[in-house]
């Protein structure tokens, strides 16, 4: 039996930098992070000659081409598992549609544990790689590639994804007082709303590939402010941080009508009002997770409690894909 993990992320700064038609042209700077929230994939030699595939769904199939989750399908025929009978079981610590990357961390966390099932050992750039590849090229999703690479290395990370295509990544230099200070004071409230990314998603890759200048400058001006919050974050300017939060959520929601809502808006206006610095939605948008960083971590959960929403409190994860057993 294989058990692997794989954490959901937490993008910081840079999101949709990382979509090809924009990095190819202009370059990419994502800052991300991990947390203790994770998916897990299960993978058990099976006797009978037939997959077992359990998830939210549950199949029996005699062919890999009969496999109707389209992430395990592609990944069982990229990794040749033609004729080797297993069974999968996925779980997962927080449901799909929240904007936490659970797509990226789904398939990072089947592929490690497809390739320990075949004696591979997989560095993370190649793990992150071969998921893109997988969710991007062979099922054409409209998504970056931010996702994978942030599940597959964990910790708070910079990517630098660069016009040739290669990918640079570094942990973010900062100190333990500021990392326990961001451990403290930013905050996950989950929203209720539960949506499929790919309709926002879509609208953004398909300005990018059209050259709307109106979107390739708000990306511009989005990879300016990850380099600001690197260096914030790398002062300890934690407050800073915060406010660049707040700036780059007002020039987020310019990229869809869908990226917010009057529900959300009024929520994240509590927010400010009741010690959050800044904050954003996570993700694509329209639903999931608010986060925010907080002057008065007790005043903004208080707030936030009042109004409904559910916090999950969380610290960072800092080894990403990883095996949990192997026997």
């Amino acid at each position: 039996m294989i058990i692997t993990k794989a954490p959901f992320r937490v993008s910081l700064f840079g999101g949709s930098t990382d979509y090809k038609d924009f990095y190819e042209n202009h370059g990419s700077l994502i800052i991300g992070t991990t947390i203790d929230k994770y998916v897990y994939i299960t993978i058990h030699k099976n006797f009978s000659r037939e997959y077992i595939i359990k998830y939210s769904q549950m199949e029996r199939v005699n062919n890999i081409n009969d496999i109707h989750h389209p992430i395990i399908r592609e990944s069982l025929k990229e990794m040749r598992i033609d004729n080797d009978y297993i069974e999968i079981i996925s779980m997962a610590d927080i449901p799909a549609g929240t904007g936490l990357g659970s797509s990226g961390s789904f398939t990072t966390a089947l592929l490690k544990a497809l390739h320990t099932h075949k004696r591979h050992v997989i560095h993370q750039s190649e793990l992150a790689e071969m998921a893109c590849d997988i969710e991007i090229n062979k099922l054409g999703e409209p998504i970056g590639k931010q996702d994978q690479y942030i599940a597959s290395y964990g910790g708070i990370t910079c990517f630098e994804f660069n016009k040739d295509g290669t990918v640079k990544a570094w942990p973010l230099n900062i100190s333990k007082d500021t990392l326990y200070n961001l451990e403290d004071n930013l905050l996950l409230f989950f929203t209720g709303y539960s949506r499929a990314a790919s309709t926002i998603l879509k609208e953004q890759n398909d300005k990018s590939k059209t050259n709307n200048q109106e979107m390739i400058d708000n990306l511009h001006y989005v990879k300016d402010l990850g380099y600001q919050s690197r260096e914030a974050l790398e002062k300890g300017d934690v407050v800073k941080f915060g406010e660049l939060m707040n700036v780059h959520w007002e020039h987020k929601k310019k990229r869809s009508g869908s990226m917010s809502n009057k529900k959300i808006d009024e929520w994240y206006s509590v927010a400010i009002g009741n010690g959050a610095v800044g904050g954003k939605l996570i993700g694509a948008g329209g639903g999931g997770f608010l986060m925010f960083y907080a002057s008065d971590s007790a005043k903004l959960r208080q707030a936030m409690f009042r109004e409904g929403l559910e916090e999950v409190r969380f610290k960072f994860d800092f080894i990403g894909s990883e095996v949990v057993i192997q026997s």
